[in-house]
C-alpha cells in the first residue's frame, strides 16, 4: 500500500463512519487533533486525523478502513488554533452529518463503546479519571493505540501498555471486585456495558425508533447514565427488547480494498464461497467473475462462537492463513477449525483475502489481560502518582 503524507479533508470524510459497528477503530478526536507530537506545529489540526487514518489503513491492510470519531464540544471553539478556517468549518459539517459524535466530554462514551464493541482506541490519553468505573483499562496491552511519528512524515499506530494503578490509588479489595468477570465490569454500581450491547433496546416514548430493531433505520448503542441505558433524545430509560446476536464481522479485501463486510451471528456455522447454496455467503457481486473462478463453490466453513471466529478449508485450491506479523502463510486443513484472530488474513486466491474487523470478542480481551505478566508497583510516595508503564503526565493532549 502506497504511503500518503496527508489526506485532504474529503479523503478524511470518506474514512469516517457514523456507525460504530462498521468501524475498525475508535478515535479520540480531541486528543488526536491536539497532538503536537505529529502533524506540524499548530495547536489543533485535522491533518493529524488524516495521518492517523492513513496509519489505520496500513495497520489493517484495508485502504478503506473506517473509524468512529468522538469529539469534545470544545473542539469547535478557538478556531484561530487551526491552520485555516476551513478545518473547523468542515469539522462542524462532519458533526452535523453524523460522521463525528460530539459530546460535552467524550471520554466516557468512548470507553463505553470500546468496552462494548471491543474496538481499539486511538488516543494518547491515559484515562486516569476512569480507572474505577472502567477497570478493564487496567493492564490492557492490546486495545489502546498511540500515534507515533515516523521518519517519512507519516505515523504508525503502536499498542500501548496502559499499566495498572497502585494500591495507594485503588484498594486491592475494590480492584479485585471490579476486575471480576475478566475485568469486563464497568464498576460496582453500574450495569456491565457488555450486557447492554448484547441486547436490543426500545425507547418507551411513542414514535421514537432510534433503538427499535423492528422499526428503526439505524440501531444505535444506548447512552449510559448511572449504569442505566437511556435514550439520547428523550433521556428516559430504555426497555429491554430481547437478545442482539450479530457480533462478528468478516471483511472481504480485494487487492487491499474492503469491498464488503459480512455480519455473522454467534452460534452459527456458515459456508462461504463462489456459490455455496442456500444459507451460505456468496461472493458473486463482490468479486469479478474472472477472479471468482479461482475460488471453490464452497471454499470455507466459518464457525462463530462467543469466544472466537474460526475457519476450516473446503476449497480445492486451499486457503492460506497468514498470522499477524508472520512472514510465511500456512495452509488451512479440511480437518479442523483454526481461529482467525484480529490482524490475521486468509487468502482465498491471489489478491482476495478475508480478515476480521478490528472488534475483539470480550473473552479475547479478557485473555489478553490475564496473560499479561503481573508486576508489582513501586513503594513509597511516588507509587500514588505512577502507573506501571505510564505516569500521570502521559494522559496526553485533550
Amino acid at each position: 500500500m502506497g504511503r500518503r503524507v496527508t489526506m485532504d479533508l474529503d479523503d478524511i470524510a470518506a474514512h469516517l463512519t457514523g456507525d460504530p459497528e462498521q468501524a475498525d477503530a475508535l478515535i479520540d478526536l480531541s486528543n488526536v487533533v491536539r497532538d503536537t507530537a505529529i502533524g506540524g506545529p499548530h495547536a489543533r489540526s485535522l491533518d493529524r486525523l488524516g495521518l492517523v487514518l492513513d496509519a489505520l489503513a496500513r495497520r489493517t491492510g484495508d485502504r478503506n478502513a473506517t473509524a468512529y470519531a468522538l469529539a469534545d464540544r470544545s473542539l469547535r471553539h478557538n478556531v484561530h488554533e487551526y491552520p485555516d478556517r476551513a478545518q473547523p468549518a468542515r469539522l462542524v459539517e462532519w458533526i452535523e452529518a453524523g460522521l463525528v459524535e460530539e459530546l460535552p466530554d467524550a471520554d466516557e462514551r468512548l470507553l463505553d463503546l470500546a468496552e462494548g464493541f471491543g474496538l481499539p482506541v486511538i488516543s494518547r490519553d491515559g484515562f486516569a479519571d476512569f480507572r474505577l468505573t472502567h477497570p478493564w483499562i487496567q493492564g490492557n496491552t492490546t486495545q489502546f493505540l498511540t500515534p507515533v511519528p515516523t521518519p517519512v512524515r507519516a505515523v504508525k499506530l503502536a499498542e500501548r501498555d496502559m499499566g495498572t494503578r497502585s494500591p495507594a490509588q485503588i484498594s486491592r479489595k475494590l480492584e479485585e471486585s471490579d476486575l471480576k468477570a475478566h475485568g469486563l465490569l464497568a464498576g460496582r454500581n453500574r450495569r456491565p456495558i457488555t450486557e447492554v450491547v448484547r441486547r436490543h433496546w426500545r425507547c418507551p416514548e411513542r414514535g421514537c425508533t432510534l433503538y427499535d430493531s423492528r422499526r428503526g433505520g439505524a440501531i444505535r448503542l444506548p447512552r449510559m447514565k448511572r449504569g442505566v441505558p437511556v435514550c439520547e433524545l428523550h433521556r428516559t430509560p430504555l426497555v429491554d427488547d430481547g437478545p442482539r446476536t450479530g457480533v462478528a464481522q468478516l471483511k472481504l479485501l480485494v487487492d487491499g480494498d474492503c469491498l464488503h463486510r459480512f455480519t455473522l451471528d454467534v452460534g452459527s456455522t456458515v459456508v462461504l464461497g463462489r456459490d455455496p447454496g442456500p444459507g451460505g455467503i456468496s461472493l458473486y457481486g463482490h468479486v469479478a467473475p474472472e477472479r471468482l473462478r479461482r475460488i471453490s463453490r464452497a471454499h470455507l466453513s466459518v464457525q462463530v462462537s462467543a469466544q472466537s471466529l474460526a475457519l476450516r478449508n473446503l476449497g480445492v485450491n486451499g486457503t492460506r492463513l497468514r498470522r499477524n506479523g508472520a512472514r510465511q502463510p500456512t495452509l488451512l486443513t479440511d480437518e479442523e477449525y483454526v481461529t482467525l484472530h484480529v490482524g490475521d488474513t486468509a487468502e482465498l486466491a491471489e489478491g482476495i483475502h478475508l480478515t476480521r474487523s478490528a472488534r475483539r470478542f470480550p473473552m479475547e480481551i479478557a485473555a489478553a489481560w490475564q496473560s499479561r505478566p503481573q508486576r508489582q508497583p513501586t513503594s513509597g510516595p511516588t507509587a500514588a502518582i505512577t502507573m506501571l508503564g505510564e505516569t500521570a503526565a502521559s494522559d496526553g493532549p485533550g
